[in-house]
């Protein structure tokens, strides 16, 4: 899979046709197209059919990313799933290890998923998820996922939040130790994304750690409302042009440092 360097990509995630028709209009304002069942979970995982669907219905040159679920600690079970997402037309699978209290089973689950995409499309994108709220659910450290996600063979390391009460990835894992999570999944070779209830005001910061992609859903929704509003195409380029923005004031630091 090949990236832009240096480049903060947008993920979107509609739940339905529907809201993929609309992210369809807004298609040269963000770069994946992210499926996902939100009244199943913060990485729900949506049906095959409304996978390969939504794949049809975007640009063909705008890749299509299937959340596998926020998953038990089932490694057969979830090897299975993210295949069948593969299969559906997703070339970037995300795992939610919600059901992994420790390291050991998250490489366990991982190990399996990396192995059942890859064997069937080997240059597939993995993704290994945690949770900046972890300590609210009993899941694995999130600091612990640019290791896990190293070890198993992923392609990215990325962090959510679990609970999707108001709270935002900030509130869980500050800038510095977001900082720190981006840093260590470079330093593995992996990229990084974030997401979490991040809204446009978080972009200054998620710029200057490097964040390589950034997930949204409700900053993009009418109303702001990730489960009753609806994504709105005009969001998405207003929420487009902001990175934009804040990408051109950091331009002038990375050359200096560089």
């Amino acid at each position: 899979m090949r990236w832009k360097e240096a480049t903060l990509l947008l993920l979107i995630s509609p739940d339905s046709v529907e809201e993929a028709l609309d992210c369809a209009k807004a298609a040269e304002h963000l770069d994946i197209v992210d499926v996902k069942k939100p009244d199943e979970g913060s990485l729900g995982a949506n049906f095959p059919w409304v996978i390969r669907q939504i794949r049809d219905a975007v640009p063909a040159d705008k890749p299509v990313s299937a959340t596998v679920g926020d998953v038990p600690y089932k490694p057969g079970t979830v090897a299975q799933a993210a295949l069948g997402a593969t299969v559906s037309g997703a070339t970037y699978i995300k795992v939610g290890l919600y059901g992994c209290t420790t390291p050991e089973q998250a490489m366990d689950v991982m190990r399996g998923v990396v192995r059942a995409v890859k064997d069937y499309q080997p240059d597939a994108f993995v993704v290994a998820s945690g949770y900046a709220d972890a300590h609210r659910i009993g899941c694995v450290n999130p600091l612990a996922l640019p290791d896990i996600a190293r070890r198993s063979g992923c392609d990215a390391a990325m962090l959510d939040t679990a609970i999707k009460d108001g709270t935002r990835l900030f509130d869980h894992v500050p800038p510095d130790l977001c900082a720190e999570f981006v840093r260590q999944a470079h330093e593995a070779g992996l990229r990084a994304a974030l997401a979490g209830s991040v809204k446009a005001d978080d972009l200054g910061a998620l710029t200057r750690i490097g964040t390589d992609i950034v997930g949204v859903r409700g900053a993009v929704c009418e109303g702001g409302d990730r489960d009753a509003g609806r994504i709105q195409p005009r969001l998405v380029a207003a929420f487009r042009a902001e990175m934009d923005r804040h990408a051109r004031e950091h331009a002038p630091s990375v050359a200096t440092a560089g």
